[in-house]
């Protein structure tokens, strides 16, 4: 089976977000909007795409299906189920993906000695039907990288074999396969071999360090490309959809181990976000703290009101800001506790949607988890007294419930940007952090990543 870390979207919606106009500039995409698309890809496919982290069908569709026209309806037939069983059990962190990812250097080498890949300047928008003597360099590019068979010839048609080889390209990056080069998959396109080389290189090592025992179950959490999962001897048998840090307030690298699962939180805002969310939040909505079911309590555990405080003070109140447990509490009903120094977590969220987007790096750091229950029930099986109905009875109930796991369960947040997965399938993400360590991989903008407006994370639950 392949060992595939991308979640399926619907081609239609995603169309609608991507697509941004014709380009039509003589000499295409510079240097510097090829440093920028990583970083402008964040809103995309760096973490992935919505829809569940389970639905990995749809990409193993893409890679073997032949190249034809065909491949559409296969497409949208795979991404409009909600799986819920996990289509590839190889975790990220094996030495088969370590062997994949050697070999995919090898090929990556050779496509680099021969010249790389030309870049793709197109006179105008790039879909099926379209001709423009642009196809060309782009049938080299998807002909060199693997994407399609030579036996496609050259020809300035953007025909269904085409069609085909752009939405493997578009899916092993993450990018919603819609088949349409937009300005996100002509960035992709564009980033050199040679850089594409060296940030395999540097993955390898990534990979590599993290090859020892991690522990018989445990939990991965892969930053650029937003998800979760859980591993049990050395199979995967959960994945979650994430959210994570924004890049103003990233989510950190982390080696620990889950040690408390707890029910119906109270969520205790840290000074930073007192002072660069709530106070403004509240000179904007004096009754922002009260809908949000947020107290003010002082030094001697009394609670203080709200309108007792000047909001409009240099300096923020001196006060404990804490949530009630609740629907709306920034970690609605779970949060789930690992030794750290930067105080990050993982946790439920009330707003669900937000798995839906296509942009996943939203958080103050703490990373959110799609169908957290799930995951709970998985690192609490050896605690007793916690069956399933047990905790969702206590869910329920909205009673703080704090459960030290009678096990404690190792967890690693790593950031993996490339990895070639069976069959020779190279996987590339958005080097969101800028940690890859290559100018064409330094991002430049941060293009489509939006500002908190609620559902703050990042403080300490109790």
């Amino acid at each position: 089976m392949l060992t595939v870390i991308v979640i399926a979207l619907k081609a239609k919606f995603a169309s609608q977000h991507l697509m941004v106009g014709i380009m039509s500039k003589k000499n295409g995409i510079d240097a510097h909007s090829r440093r920028a698309f990583l970083r402008s890809a964040a809103t995309l496919g760096a973490a992935a795409w919505a829809g569940g982290a389970f639905a990995q069908d749809a990409l193993v569709d893409i890679i073997n299906a032949p190249r034809r026209g065909v491949w559409d309806d296969q497409f949208d037939a795979q991404a409009s189920r909600t799986a819920l069983a996990v289509s590839s059990n190889n975790p990220i962190f094996s030495m088969e993906t370590i062997y994949n990812t050697q070999t995919a250097i090898g090929q990556y080498q050779r496509i680099v000695s021969a010249g790389g890949w030309p870049e793709v300047n197109p006179s105008q928008r790039l879909e099926l039907g379209v001709s423009d003597p642009s196809v060309q360099a782009l049938r080299q590019h998807l002909i060199a990288a693997g994407d399609l068979d030579q036996s496609a010839g050259m020809s300035n048609s953007f025909d269904s074999y085409v069609d085909g080889a752009v939405k493997r390209f578009q899916a092993r990056h993450g990018l919603p396969p819609d088949g349409v080069l937009g300005e996100y998959s002509l960035k992709a396109l564009n980033i050199s071999a040679n850089v594409r080389l060296q940030q395999l290189n540097t993955n390898l090592v990534r990979l590599q360090s993290m090859s020892g025992d991690l522990g018989m179950r445990h939990v991965v959490v892969n930053i650029p490309a937003a998800y979760i999962e859980a591993v049990e001897n050395g199979r995967v048998v959960q994945r979650h959809t994430a959210i994570v840090g924004r890049l103003s307030r990233p989510t950190h690298i982390i080696n620990s181990k889950i040690y408390e699962v707890i029910l119906n939180p109270y969520w205790t805002a840290p000074r930073s976000i007192v002072e660069k969310d709530i106070v403004p939040l509240m000179r904007k909505d004096p009754e922002y703290l009260k809908k949000n079911a947020i107290r003010l309590i002082d030094g001697q555990g009394n609670e203080v009101s709200p309108e007792t405080i000047d909001w409009n003070a240099e300096k923020a109140p001196n006060l404990t800001f804490r949530q009630d447990p609740g629907k709306i509490n920034a970690m609605a009903s779970t949060k789930i506790n690992f030794h750290n120094p930067n105080n990050e977590y993982m946790h439920d969220t009330p707003s669900q949607g937000l798995f839906n987007k296509l942009a996943r790096f939203e958080s103050s750091g703490c990373v959110r988890v799609q169908n957290v229950r799930d995951l709970t029930t998985w690192l609490l099986r050896d605690t007793p007294g916690w069956s399933r109905s047990q905790i969702e009875a206590t869910i329920r109930s909205g009673q703080n419930n704090p459960i030290k796991l009678a096990v404690e369960v190792p967890v690693y947040f790593k950031y993996i940007t490339a990895w070639a997965a069976k069959d020779g399938v190279v996987q590339f993400r958005d080097d969101i952090y800028q940690m890859d360590g290559e100018q064409e991989l330094a991002l430049q903008t941060t293009t489509g990543i939006e500002p908190v407006t609620g559902g703050l994370d990042g403080g300490i639950a109790q």
